[in-house]
Parts: structure tokens; sequence; C-alpha cells
């Protein structure tokens, strides 16, 4: 099947949450005249988090749904990701393709892009909608809600309600560090503002900056700052002071320290609990899980906002097919790239998010020297650009 193959005809679907993935369903699927609806959850839906990469796959997604040129104008371009030992040994130094950075945005800019498009087209949308059940019959699938409203049939139902999706049967393994993660006003620092810098304390504490542009209406640069800690210290964020936090951090990086003065209040910074799993076969009989619904990974190799995006192209482009055949097609597109990502973070992760006392020191003696071979910092170019592999298999998208 090839990108610009047209729809063989137009089914009636509904989709399930208003994030990354359902808005760009959304879009993609209302570009090839399906008859859709939207439900969320929250009475006014909203973005959730700080601030993320768009990786140059993702953009390719952005490009096609029309947003992308709006996508460059508030994000920052990320060339280079680099990190640091707290004594100052090099850990980390991948730089992205010279002529396709990744792109740091702030949750936020990506949800206004993708939901103002949404509504320029009409797209009915239901808030408010908690996820009773999915019946299904002869006509499809219906959409129960918790207050006893009921939609459908459907020809088909897309969960793309997240890591809290009720939908899904995905038990994720949760994993023993998180984050918190907060957005402040870039300040007067010799820092890049091209560039995502970490600094580390063994596995056990990273501190990050990640520029991200700016919002909608507005000037001011952003940066989106993160400490990753154990889950039961991520238990005790709201009571923490925060001046000791901030000294810790100061202590570990002081270059960090002048992004945290604008930070007065626990609640600034979001809680961000990681889980890893994939549903073995992400789609029932009129039913499909993308995004998080469907695969759930560590944030460490900045893949989960554009894994998303394909989910949502190649669900878009399987529906141009058979329709007996279309969610297999669909698993069938995603399944490698989304095992390699998997793979990789499940790798990775601990060498920088963990308790363990080795693996840092496999990571900054073997692994950080070996990433400077010319061959290898390609395969970790084409790593953090998510081209390790083709994206979409069988297809030339995107």
């Amino acid at each position: 099947m090839r990108s610009g193959s047209k729809p063989a005809m137009s089914f009636r679907i509904a989709i399930v949450g208003a994030g990354i993935g359902g808005l760009a369903s959304a879009l993609l699927l209302a570009r090839d005249g399906h008859d859709l609806t939207l439900f969320e959850r929250f009475a006014a839906p909203r973005p959730l988090g700080s601030g993320l990469v768009i990786q140059p796959v993702g953009l390719a997604v952005m490009d096609m749904i029309g947003a992308g040129e709006d996508l460059r104008r508030l994000s920052s371009p990320i060339t280079r990701m680099l990190g640091h030992e707290a004594g100052g040994r090099k850990a980390l130094d991948v730089s992205y393709p010279a002529d396709a950075p990744g792109r740091g945005i702030h949750r936020a800019a990506l949800f206004h892009l993708l939901w103002d498009r949404v509504q320029a087209l009409g797209i009915p949308t239901v808030t408010g909608a908690e996820i009773a059940s999915t019946p299904q019959d002869a006509a499809g699938r219906r959409l129960m809600l918790a207050d006893g409203r009921d939609f459908g049939p459907y020809d088909l139902i897309v969960d793309a309600s997240g890591a809290g999706s009720r939908l899904s049967p995905l038990k994720a393994r949760p994993l023993g560090y998180g984050a918190i993660w907060g957005t402040v006003p870039w300040p007067e620092t010799g820092l890049p503002m091209d560039q995502l810098r970490q600094r580390y304390r063994g596995a056990s504490r990273m501190a990050g900056v990640l520029p991200i542009g700016r919002l909608p209406g507005d000037v001011q640069p952003l940066a989106a700052v993160f400490w990753s800690m154990p889950q039961a210290e991520l238990d005790a964020w709201p009571t923490t002071p925060l001046e000791s936090w901030r000294a810790e951090v100061a202590t570990l990086w002081p270059d960090m320290a002048p992004f945290l003065g604008t930070i007065r209040d626990n609640a600034q910074m979001v809680v961000a609990r990681y889980g890893h799993g994939t549903l073995r076969r992400p789609h029932a009989p009129g039913l499909v899980h993308i995004g998080d619904a469907a695969h759930r990974a560590s944030p460490q190799l900045g893949q989960g906002a554009n894994m998303a995006l394909l989910d949502a192209l190649a669900l878009a482009l399987a529906l141009r097919g058979p329709k007996d055949q279309a969610l297999a097609d669909y698993a069938a597109m995603r399944r490698w790239h989304v095992r390699a990502y998997q793979g990789m973070s499940a790798l990775f992760t601990p060498m920088y998010q963990s308790g363990s006392p080795r693996l840092p020191v496999l990571r900054d003696r073997l692994l950080a020297p070996f990433s400077t071979w010319p061959v290898v910092r390609g395969v970790l170019t084409h790593l953090v650009a998510g081209t390790m592999i083709p994206p979409l298999a069988g297809t030339d998208a995107p």
C-alpha cells in the first residue's frame, strides 16, 4: 500500500482521546473523507505535561497534516543531545541529521496547532465523555458513557486515550524511576538554545534542560526542565522543600540553577511516571489502539509523541485498503518500528535512570567512547531521528 493511494471507502469512526495521537488521527482521517466524532473525557480538552521533542519523522507527519511550518515557527531546533557525568566526563553525545534537526516544543503549543485545525474542520467533539464500555453487535461498536449517553454504532473506534486508557488491555510494567517536569522562561545563560543538555549523578539522578520554543501569541522563549528520581521520592515530591531541591540540583549542575528561579511552588513541576509494555495485537473487531494505549516506554529516546503521530498515519493509510484487512495492515506497518524502539528504550533507560552502580560505569567508560566512532555516530543519529528502521513497513511514508 502506498501513501498516494486513495481510500476505497469511508467509515464512521469514533476517536477516543484528544491528545496528540487522537487529534492527528482526526485530521488525517478527515482528509480521507471519513465520518468522524471525537470524544474527550475532560470538559475542556487541554494538554498535559511540559516539553517534548518532535523528531524528523514526526515533523514529516505534521507536514502532511498541514501544521509543519507552524510547528517550526513555534519550536526550537534541536541539533544535539549532550550529557555529562557530575565530574565532567561526557556520557552522551548524539547529533541530529544536519538538515533535519529535532524540534523542541511545548506540549500546549503542539496541542494548539492540532486542536485549532480539528475545530476549523468542524469535526464533531463530545466532551466530558467518560467511557464505560464499547459493546459490539451486528451493526458495529457503540460507545456507552458513564453518564448514560449512548453513541453509535461505529465501523471503528480508535482508542487514543493514552496510558490511562480504559479500553486497552495493555498492562505495562512500571519503571522504578520517573521525573518531575516544569516549564520556565529561558534565562540569561551560556547554555545553547539548540541542544538538549543533561547532567547525571550515576544513574540515580538526571537533570535536564530542553529548549521548547514559545507559546502561540508570545515571544518569550521557554525551557522544559526535568529531574529524575525513584518512585518513592516522586510520591513525596508535593511536600519536598523547594530550597533543598534547588540546592541539590545546583550542586550537581550549577548551570541549571538560573532556570529554577521562577519555580516557587512544587505544583509547578508535574510528576511523570513511566511504564514499559506493548500490545502484541493492538486491535480487536471494530477497535484499534494507538499511541500510549498500544505501547509505552521511558521517554529516554524522546519518541513518544512521534510514535503517536506515526500510528495515526499508519492507521489512515491502512483504512485506504480493504476494510477486513485494515487493522491487521496497521499493526504490520508499525510492528517492527515499535519493537525496535521499545527494545532500545529497555536497553538504554537503566543506564540513565536506575539504582544500578555498574551500568553508569559501563555507559561512561565503554558506551560513550564507542559512540564517537563514525559508524556508530551515524547509527545513533538515525536512532534519535526515528529512522533506525522504516517507520511504516511496506510503505514509502512518511
